[in-house]
């Protein structure tokens, strides 16, 4: 498969991910959602439309989002994730997004001893995760994913009570 068709396809399972999230999951009725790895914005963009109703804080290294997908900015957390986002641990996250994996499984490795922790820290009981990586945490429970999206492609959590 080309690099351009695995691009389209991982994007498609993203959407199709974060519509079955907005229109067939039931989230805590508080809480922020939580977008880690903000890049250009698209996703932000599409957070902002599926869950209009909610803050969404987005974190990144540096900010070089489109200029119309850039978060107000106390809703932008800039610098190293797995440090900036220890604030956020406080477990009242309806819905975290993180798309921060790199395609080389030795830097994957590094982000996947962090990063499960720190979305279970974010999440609320109830809430619910989504990540282009595997997040194993006894805290978190794996959900079915949209038939349209193709297995390991994304992953689908449930935080439990």
């Amino acid at each position: 498969m080309s690099r351009l068709d695995s691009f389209i396809r991982r994007l498609t399972a993203q959407r199709d991910i974060l519509n079955h999230i907005s229109h067939d999951l039931e989230l805590p009725s508080e809480g922020a959602v939580m977008e880690i790895g903000l890049g250009n914005g698209r996703t932000f963009d599409h957070l902002r439309e599926c869950f209009a109703d909610r803050r969404i804080v987005a974190f990144d290294r540096d900010c070089r989002a489109h200029a119309s997908s850039i978060p107000e900015a106390e809703n932008l957390v800039l610098g190293e994730i797995n440090e900036t986002g220890r604030a956020f641990e406080t477990g009242d996250a309806a819905f975290v997004h993180a798309d921060i994996g790199t395609g080389y499984p030795d830097k994957d490795a590094v982000t996947l001893t962090w990063l499960p922790q720190m979305v279970a820290g974010m999440l609320a009981a109830g809430g619910i995760a989504a990540s282009g990586l595997p997040l194993e945490h006894p805290a978190l429970q794996a959900l079915k994913v949209p038939e349209s999206v193709p297995e390991n492609r994304y992953f689908l959590y449930r935080k439990r009570d």
